[in-house]
């Protein structure tokens, strides 16, 4: 061989050899990104910000609610009611195509649906490369090959706009409402211990935050496992003390037994919101029996009646349940009725679900979907009136608002009554006036509509 055939040879073989190296080098440096899809209720938004922590503190690239440029999609599920469970299905459908497309590496699924479904959605869906339950966190991670850091517990990036966040005081639920499946997917109650909540209302508010809102299956709850009483209100106490934590908002909270001393904390600190979300499902003693509620009409309107004269001026926000089986018209009729005379500042309406494993499971839905539809709505406009009077008497006062973001010429906040989401907002003209997101200021109320407010800012 010649001499020059022999170079243009070895040339030719180190070129290869170097585009090999490359290519081998370019995989070896691609790191993976994750995708993290939230879905449901403000603990699976908990969930997810934990997740993500956890993730982060293993050096992995990670994003929520965005699929950009991710090769690993992580589902966190909701199974609560039927068209909860549909939309995680679908989430899971479309990423499974995404997956088989090539366009990502890896599916995993976690959260409630996961939890209650998991061996029937492996037969369906074997796309998904593994199923997690709501308290798998370790063995997820394990699977992604990163290291559950116990050092970053209370610690938590939220994915909430930077000035208020969610915080789940405790896991699980020991109620028997007939009606609900939580308790199946998210186990017996557990409650976080107040040095650990406090710790991480600190770090929140280093990072920031300045509304924190307590989230759990059930409020009052709180603490009979490890303190052996309802805690809730010194577990108030504590936080209020938090330096930067300016709203404690207060969520899910269950009426038998309610331990009124909440109402106490509220009224003794400025901090807390004179605010309750109180889920009460329905007003009739009949239907309340059947769902086990453990409570009658009569004691919830006097449980109001406390609220409103401990801490007068209280935004009292419910939830009502409409199509129970064998709800009848009379008995639907008497909670429209209780709505009317009780004026709740704040009130939004389930349709039942008939979920599998339930107590009510064993009772026929008698109620048809139209009926459901028809009962939702009588509710709401009900509801509607009452939103409307009460938006019209604010106008004229002067208010503190939270300025969460700008949407087009107009800056939306709220006032200590609303709740991020789920409640009304007060808009504010951006033409001739500006206020940064994330504070706080004082507006004069110019305007109402039936669920939100007009307002102009005074300072």
């Amino acid at each position: 061989m010649s001499v020059s055939i022999l170079i243009k040879v070895t040339f030719a073989f180190l070129i290869t050899t170097l585009n090999i190296l490359f290519i081998l080098k370019t995989k070896t440096l691609k790191k993976d990104k994750v995708s993290v899809i939230t879905l449901g209720c403000s603990k699976n938004i908990v969930d997810s910000e934990n997740l993500i922590t956890q993730l982060k503190g293993n050096d992995y690239e990670v994003q929520h609610d965005t699929d950009e440029e991710a090769n690993i999609v992580i589902v966190n599920t909701c199974g609560f009611i039927d068209l909860a469970k549909e939309e995680s299905i679908n989430t899971i459908l479309h990423y499974s195509k995404v997956k088989s497309d090539g366009d990502i590496d890896k599916l995993y699924v976690t959260g409630c649906l996961s939890q209650r479904y998991r061996d029937d959605l492996k037969l369906e869906i074997p796309e998904v490369d593994d199923w997690f339950g709501t308290v798998e966190l370790p063995l997820l991670l394990n699977k992604l090959n990163a290291d559950y850091k116990h050092e970053l517990i209370g610690e938590r990036l939220t994915v909430t706009p930077m000035h208020y966040a969610y915080m789940k005081i405790s896991e699980g639920c020991n109620r028997t409402c007939s009606f609900c499946a939580i308790p199946l997917m998210r186990g017996k109650h557990i409650s976080k211990p107040i040095e650990a909540l406090v710790k991480e209302a600190k770090n929140l508010a280093k990072n920031g935050i300045k509304e924190i809102m307590l989230i759990a299956q059930e409020l009052t709850y709180y603490g009979l496992d490890i303190y052996k009483k309802r805690a809730l209100p010194e577990l108030l106490d504590e936080l209020a003390k938090v330096e930067g934590i300016e709203w404690i908002r207060l969520h899910y909270a269950y009426p038998s037994k309610f331990p009124v001393e909440i109402f106490d904390a509220m009224a003794k600190h400025d901090k807390i919101c004179n605010y309750i979300d109180m889920p009460l499902q329905h007003a009739n003693d009949a239907v309340l029996e059947r769902m086990r509620r453990q409570i009658t009409q009569a004691e919830t309107r006097e449980l109001v009646k406390i609220a409103r004269e401990k801490v007068p001026g209280i935004t009292f926000r419910t939830t009502m349940l409409v199509g129970f089986p064998g709800e009848t018209e009379e008995e639907f009729q008497d909670m429209c009725d209780f709505v009317k005379d009780m004026e709740f500042d704040r009130l939004g309406v389930f349709q039942y679900s008939h979920e599998e494993d339930t107590i009510a499971y064993g009772i026929a839905d008698d109620i048809s979907a139209e009926v459901k539809v028809d009962r939702a709505n009588r509710v709401m406009e009900i509801q509607r009136i009452i939103s409307e009077q009460k938006n019209y008497d604010k106008i004229g006062q002067e208010l503190k608002v939270l300025i969460d973001r700008k949407e087009g010429e107009f800056f939306y906040g709220r006032t200590e009554a609303d709740s991020p989401e789920v409640d009304n907002e007060v808009i504010i003209s951006a033409q001739n006036q500006y206020v940064r997101i994330g504070d706080f200021v004082n507006v004069k109320i110019t305007g109402a509509l039936d669920y939100d407010l007009e307002a102009e800012v005074i300072s």
